[in-house]
């Protein structure tokens, strides 16, 4: 789409409202809104000023100043705004008209610009399964004298024998069997037709929508395939329409990865595929029907993955996801069926336009921009250096010897730990300009200063019930 599209499309729709959009640098979509008449042709180019010293991790107060520049190619007409049209916006400098370091969606353009650069491909698709948890009610809070969370979720097991106007309490999902069942015990049937209907009128494929296996209220919506920053940019109106389509029911949708204590988390994997124009490059003759840039780019991300879980993994909650028991992808392997190893080989992909593979460690708490460019820089890395990615691991791990299982790589197992690997290993995010060592300490500073710490700082109610009678 054109400026001159979108202003037709405004006249169509008989829009009087610009919803501009962009994500700051944690990873939370802000906005502000002006008025049709605003909005020109010109605008695309010149853009629109702004503070950027208010955002987390951005401006000093004495360069707050910041340009805002909408992209044509991602306006749609909002179904919960009135007469409003939303694009997503680049952030530039309002002197050099540089862009951005610091604003993620940059990164991702950079990536795209690296990855041809090399000539190694011309687009990297990722095809991202965001999980999430619908729920009828939450309350949350933490101050000096007390600290709590409550779900309340129509589904949960918990509220089996619960007294009280509960229409559906003999087709409670059991525990870790909420995989595909269908209503009255599929509560959310209705709600999740409805989020997959609303992205398709705002411009995105859906293939699929099911309920997942976590008993309150897990559901997937699964998005077709497509270009890192175009998939990065669905991912923010993905997130937005559920949230929104929740709410208009009543209920709360969140993407936090482990909500629910002893149930399954909610991951985003990320299925990848890297083509040279119309032309696949991961179909071959090798181990999963797989060619050597697939095996090399496998093995540069699973010798960078602890690093790259900094950003693909980056909340102290998406590790209480990676723990064994929950079908989470806890060894730092690959695999043609195991759903165990942090790479999975998907046995149904048999068209070589199909083939591809499936990082499963990323969860939906991630920044989509830094997830998936950090990801095509270590797969890049990868097949520069030909990295090998080593022997699958196909047998079931509850299976090995203790032996075996010792000698699979494991999954960090906190933020921190993450955060200390990349700080180690990120020169080959440096590559291209793609990231700077600004926003790999700034993404550093503010995961520690502002996540680790807060947590080791709060008393947790569990040490309550383990600490208070010693």
């Amino acid at each position: 789409m054109t400026p001159r599209e979108v202003l037709a499309l405004c006249r169509e729709h008989e829009v009087q409202a610009i919803d501009l959009r962009f994500m700051d640098f944690p990873g939370t979509q802000k906005h502000f809104t002006i008025p049709l008449s605003a909005l020109t042709e010109e605008s695309f180019e010149v853009g629109f000023s702004f503070d950027g010293s208010s955002l987390l991790g951005w401006q000093a107060i004495n360069e707050s100043d910041m340009l805002i520049v909408p992209q044509a190619e991602t306006a749609f007409v909002d179904p919960f705004m009135k007469q409003t049209l939303t694009m997503t916006c680049n952030i530039q400098d309002p002197i050099t008209r540089a862009d951005y370091a610091r604003d993620p969606r940059n990164v991702a353009r950079k990536a795209e610009n690296y990855m041809n650069s090399t000539g190694i491909a011309t687009v990297a698709n990722f095809g991202p399964e965001a999980e999430f948890f619908v729920f009828d009610n939450v309350r949350f809070d933490i101050n000096e004298h007390e600290s709590y969370y409550h779900i309340d979720s129509v589904e949960g097991q918990w509220t089996r024998g619960r007294e009280g106007n509960d229409p559906n309490a003999g087709y409670k999902i059991r525990h870790k069997e909420g995989y595909l069942p269908i209503p009255p015990a599929d509560t959310l049937q209705d709600i999740r037709t409805e989020m997959m209907l609303a992205l398709q009128e705002c411009g995105i494929d859906v293939e699929a929508q099911h309920h997942e296996v976590a008993s309150a209220g897990q559901c997937e919506i699964d998005m077709r395939y497509g270009p890192l920053l175009q998939m990065a940019d669905n991912l923010l109106r993905y997130k937005y329409i559920v949230k929104n389509v929740a709410a208009r029911h009543g209920k709360t949708a969140t993407f936090m990865p482990k909500p629910i204590w002893n149930d399954n988390g909610s991951g985003m994997h990320l299925h990848f595929s890297l083509w040279k124009a119309d032309t696949p490059l991961f179909p071959g003759s090798g181990y999963g029907s797989l060619s050597d840039t697939a095996m090399y780019a496998m093995g540069g991300i699973l010798q960078h993955a602890p690093a790259l879980l900094a950003f693909c993994c980056p909340t102290t909650n998406s590790y209480k996801r990676l723990i064994p028991g929950f079908e989470a992808p806890i060894n730092m392997t690959y695999s043609y069926r195991n759903r165990s190893a942090a790479i999975r080989i998907p046995v149904h992909s048999h068209g070589p336009e199909s083939k591809r593979f499936e990082f499963r460690c990323p969860d939906s708490s991630s920044n989509p921009y830094l997830a998936m460019s950090a990801m095509l820089m270590a797969a890049l890395d990868g097949i520069q250096n030909k990295m090998d990615p080593g022997q699958p691991l196909d047998k079931d791990i509850y299976d090995l010897n203790p032996d075996e299982l010792a000698s699979v790589p494991k999954v960090p197992v906190s933020l921190k730990e993450s955060l200390e690997a990349l700080r180690q290993d990120h020169e080959f995010l440096l590559r291209g300009d793609v990231f700077t060592e600004d926003v790999i300490d700034t993404w550093i500073w503010y995961k520690t200063d502002r996540e680790i710490e807060a947590l080791r700082q709060h008393p947790h109610p569990l040490e309550f019930a383990m600490y208070y009678d010693i």
